[in-house]
């Protein structure tokens, strides 16, 4: 069934202000570790300003939209059942702060960690809704900063030096120019473009999830035509996965792309196929536990070495924070206060990592605040399956359901580029009122079929 092409909606000089911004953010997002540490260095007193770019911008375009829907008398579009919950998470932030003060610098730090990733998906998703025509915009935008961080991925394994990001400002003191595996020079984390290696493992799974998506929905001819800019998203994208040596991030991948392959060809395969895959999979665990003692699965997989002279190793670490997170979670009904968790309680008095996203939250927001985020994040996913006819929508639910399991050991929404470029494109899918997108094929409505 052919579906007519979404009606444009005319953009007027304001409505073209909000867009714009919203746009410098989703574009901008992926470069803003390098920008912002090679800014700061040469003004070092705007670095505050410098940092909170995407913020003041968010700031802004929430103002510009109020204008519009004053003047369109459009405010049902804040009435969804979504936006509300939204909303009152934020009410619920604000409230908890005079309870647990943590001083203003921690505080702000706190609200923008917590918050803007929730408050540019509603930006998105009302400019979708009343813009429909701009999904191609902005996917075409998503797939741009893609191809920027995967060249630069593949540039910092096979030809620059490893230590090329602290020409601009990389240290110690503001984001390192590269990891290792608990201290072994032999395995090398990049960053990219990203503040780290497993930011970088996170977003690569959410483009390659959106690619294999599009491949099996999409128009597979288009990866013919753009072999060039193909090749890089999609080899660049599994080489920075890989050598983030992120071992969260490659379990979401795994996860990601098999819920993608279950939706769309699972049904299709006779018993037997199953069958062989099953044993693969055993197998290759199997492989994994006979060779858990090689220098290769000992440092790569497990990241359990004792020669290479880490005192203590990542999985300490995990296991210690899970454990002091959880107990605070019980002990602390209503959390801890906003603020008090992450990089904005270095800003504080009483500095505290949590390496789990919900204990993170429960921290933040207690245990009303943890029930509202997960609630918001079913009603995100459960729009995203139901429209998984969609290639954008099954590859956003995809990578959300991996984004999920990376949350187990890391606060992944943390990452101001993992969080908005996850939740744009989700509000993109969610906020589309057809299923033609860049290069995709029409949706019927009524029978959830290409055409």
């Amino acid at each position: 069934m052919v579906k007519k092409p979404v009606k444009a909606t005319p953009l007027t000089f304001v409505d073209t202000f909000f867009v714009g911004l919203l746009l410098v953010i989703f574009g901008g997002i992926v470069l803003h570790a390098p920008l912002s540490v090679g800014f700061s260095s040469l003004f070092p007193a705007a670095e505050l300003a410098i940092k909170s770019w995407k913020e003041i911008l968010m700031a802004l375009a929430g103002l510009v939209l109020l204008v519009i829907m004053y003047q369109r008398k459009m405010w049902s579009l804040l009435k969804r059942p979504l936006v509300l919950v939204i909303a009152g998470y934020a009410v619920l932030h604000i409230l908890l702060l005079p309870l647990f003060w943590q001083g203003l610098p921690a505080s702000i730090a706190g609200l923008f960690i917590d918050l803007r990733y929730l408050l540019f998906f509603v930006l998105v998703y009302v400019a979708i809704c009343m813009y429909p025509q701009l999904r191609r915009t902005f996917l075409i935008t998503f797939f741009a900063g893609a191809f920027i961080v995967a060249a630069f991925a593949l540039l910092q394994v096979f030809v620059l030096p490893v230590d090329i990001l602290k020409y601009i400002g990389y240290n110690i003191s503001t984001i390192v120019p590269y990891m290792t595996v608990d201290q072994n020079p032999d395995y090398i984390r990049i960053n990219s473009t990203l503040r780290g290696p497993n930011p970088l493992g996170a977003y690569a799974v959410i483009v390659l999830s959106v690619l294999f998506a599009f491949w099996v929905r999409g128009r597979r001819e288009v990866f013919q035509k753009q072999r060039l800019v193909a090749s890089v998203l999609v080899i660049g994208s599994f080489i920075a996965l890989w050598a983030s040596y992120s071992r969260s991030a490659l379990v979401a991948a795994f996860a990601a792309l098999g819920v993608i392959a279950m939706a769309t060809i699972g049904r299709s395969l006779p018993r037997k196929v199953w069958i062989g895959i099953f044993v693969v999979v055993f197998a290759l665990a199997g492989g994994l536990f006979a060779a858990r003692d090689t220098d290769f699965v000992a440092n790569v997989i497990l990241h359990d070495n004792p020669t290479t002279g880490a005192a203590v190793t990542s999985n300490d670490g995990h296991i210690e924070s899970l454990q002091d997170g959880f107990n605070r979670m019980i002990s602390q009904p209503l959390g801890g206060g906003v603020g008090s968790t992450g990089s904005a309680s270095l800003l504080g008095d009483n500095p505290l990592i949590i390496e789990n996203q919900y204990l993170y939250i429960a921290h933040e927001a207690g245990w009303v605040g943890l029930g509202l985020f997960l609630y918001i994040t079913f009603l995100v996913l459960q729009g995203l399956w139901r429209r998984r006819a969609d290639w954008l929508a099954l590859g956003v639910f995809a990578s959300g359901i991996g984004l999920l399991l990376i949350g187990i050991l890391l606060p992944v929404w943390v990452d101001d580029t993992v969080a908005i470029i996850w939740w744009g494109l989700a509000a993109v899918a969610l906020g589309s009122t057809s299923g033609k997108g860049i290069y995709g094929r029409t949706i019927d409505k009524k029978t959830k079929r290409t055409a």
